[in-house]
């Protein structure tokens, strides 16, 4: 089947909604907002056109990574599968326009932005489950932020009486 792949850059216009499909699929969608720029030449100034909104879905990891790196009025590119359709309402016919996202990302152009891989942490996060693990006595890795599990058994001491006696 053939599939229409687009490419667009836009601001968010709508905070990042996570839902669960009935099959316990993670979905995310937000609006795009995508405005034509042009430059007038009488003018000698760029103006606005036509504002066209998309509704972008992203699926399962990209869902949970979308709701935490996406924020209203981000300036954004999004690549995926084009859909339109169009339905009926209050006897006006509309289109809905929607991407189903297979990458989407800050365009820089406009800032800057900081990948962190998803399932690594953060130096903070390190910091805090390196706190919560010495609370335990529990040995982790700074680099990963991982806990490695139960401090090994200290040797026993020759002299000591056996665990549960005491000593004669």
């Amino acid at each position: 089947m053939n599939e229409t792949l687009v490419t667009v850059a836009g601001n968010v216009a709508s905070e990042t909604r996570m839902r669960v499909t009935a099959a316990g699929v993670r979905v995310a969608s937000f609006r795009l907002a995508s405005t034509e720029r042009r430059y007038n030449k009488e003018l000698h100034a760029w103006r606005d056109g036509d504002t066209v909104y998309y509704t972008v879905t992203c699926w399962r990891s990209m869902a949970e990574n979308a709701v935490e790196s996406v924020e209203k009025g981000q300036p954004l590119l999004v690549h995926g599968r084009l859909r339109v359709s169009s339905y009926e309402k209050d006897g006006v016919m509309r289109t809905a326009v929607e991407i189903e996202a297979r990458s989407l990302g800050h365009d820089i152009s406009w800032g800057r932005s900081t990948f962190v891989k998803a399932g690594v942490s953060t130096g903070a996060d390190r910091q805090l489950i390196g706190e919560i693990a010495s609370e335990f006595d529990e040995p982790f890795d700074p680099e990963t932020g991982e806990v490695l599990g139960p401090r090994p058994a200290e040797p026993a001491d020759e002299d000591a009486p056996p665990v549960g006696q005491d000593a004669a």
